[in-house]
C-alpha cells in the first residue's frame, strides 16, 4: 500500500491546494501540511513553493509526482488483479463524461455496474469534450466518454454508441407543421447551440465545411452550456436547436418538443471511450466492457 504521505502529496499536487487536498482526504489542513513536511524532510528537498496564497510544484516535486503516479497506478493494477482472483473487484474508478452522455446515457449503466460491483467506488466528473480530455491528460480521471469527432494523439479512442443531432423546435412551432427541414432552411433559422468546446458544436462545424460555411455565417442567437438549458429555452422561443437524439426523447414523447426530420442532411456522430495510451488492464477496461454489454454492443 502507498505510504499515506504519498497519497497526501498526490492530492496536494493535483489541486495545488492544501485545503482542497485535506477536504478530499477527510483530514485537517494542518495534518496535510505536516505530512508534506515529513515527506520533504525524508527526501531532503522542497516539494512545493508558496507564492502568496498559491503553491506550485518545485522540480523535485514534479519528479516525485511522476513516481507517485506510477506507484498509484501499479497499486491499482495489483488490487484489480487480486480482486479478480477473489471474484471481488474493488478500487476507485474515476469517470469523466461530456454533459450529454453523463445526463442521458450513463445513469442506468452506473446503477447496474454498482449493483454488480458494490465494492468499487465510483465518481463521475461532468464537462465538455475538451475538459474531459484535459482531465485525462492530467490524470484526474481514469476513463472518459466523449462526443467529439476530433481525436488527440496522446489518447486512445474506442467507439461506444452511435448518436445523431436532430433539429428540434417547441411544439406548435410553424416549422413543426411542415414536418421536415432542409439544410438551407436550417442555416437561415435563429439557432441556439451548445458552447465552444462541446462535441455537439464540433459536429455542426464539420457539417458546414462541405457547404463552405462557418459558424459566424449562421444566425446563432445564443450559445448555452447544457442540453437541459437549451430545451428549456426552446419551449419559450421560436429558435431551432440541434440536440442529441438521446437528450430529447422524454420531451418529444411528452409533446413539449418536436423533431424536424432532416430532408437532405444527416448529423451523425459517435460517442467514444477515451483513455491514456498504454493504460493497463483495470477498472476502466472492466467498466468499458460492462457498458458495451448493456447496449448490446461488440466488445
Amino acid at each position: 500500500m502507498l505510504d499515506f504521505r504519498w497519497i497526501v502529496f498526490r492530492s496536494v499536487a493535483k489541486h495545488l491546494s492544501f485545503t482542497k487536498a485535506a477536504g478530499e482526504l477527510f483530514i485537517t489542513q494542518p495534518a496535510a501540511t505536516k505530512r508534506i513536511q515529513e515527506l520533504e524532510a525524508e527526501v531532503g528537498l522542497r516539494l512545493f513553493l508558496r507564492k502568496g496564497n498559491r503553491i506550485q510544484l518545485t522540480p523535485a516535486g514534479e519528479t516525485l509526482l511522476s513516481f507517485a503516479d506510477r506507484s498509484h497506478a501499479l497499486q491499482e493494477e495489483m488490487q484489480f488483479a487480486l480482486g479478480k482472483l477473489k471474484n471481488q473487484v474493488g478500487g476507485h474508478l474515476r469517470l469523466g463524461a461530456s454533459t450529454t452522455i453523463a445526463q442521458y446515457v450513463l445513469a442506468p449503466v452506473l446503477s447496474k455496474f454498482y449493483q454488480r460491483h458494490p465494492q468499487v467506488q465510483l465518481s463521475l466528473a461532468n464537462g465538455n469534450t475538451e475538459a474531459i480530455e484535459q482531465a485525462l491528460l492530467l490524470q484526474h480521471i481514469d476513463l472518459g466518454i466523449v462526443e467529439g469527432s476530433s481525436q488527440r494523439r496522446e489518447l486512445q479512442y474506442t467507439p461506444f454508441l452511435p448518436d445523431e443531432l436532430l433539429p428540434v423546435v417547441r411544439a406548435g412551432h410553424p416549422l413543426a407543421r411542415k414536418g421536415t427541414i432542409t439544410f438551407q432552411e436550417l442555416v437561415q433559422q435563429p439557432l441556439v447551440l451548445r458552447e465552444r468546446g462541446s462535441g455537439t458544436l464540433e459536429v455542426i462545424e464539420e457539417a458546414l465545411r462541405p457547404h463552405h460555411l462557418r459558424l459566424p455565417d449562421l444566425n446563432v442567437v445564443l450559445y448555452l452550456g447544457s442540453s437541459e438549458t437549451i430545451k428549456s429555452f426552446l419551449q419559450h422561443s421560436d429558435c431551432v436547436a440541434l440536440l442529441s437524439a438521446h437528450a430529447i426523447q422524454l420531451e418529444v414523447e411528452a409533446g413539449k418538443l418536436a423533431v424536424l426530420p432532416p430532408q437532405d442532411f444527416h448529423l451523425a456522430r459517435t460517442f467514444w471511450f477515451v483513455q491514456l495510451l498504454g493504460q493497463q488492464e483495470g477498472l476502466a477496461q472492466l467498466f468499458q466492457r460492462f457498458a458495451q454489454r448493456q447496449y448490446n454492443l461488440p466488445e
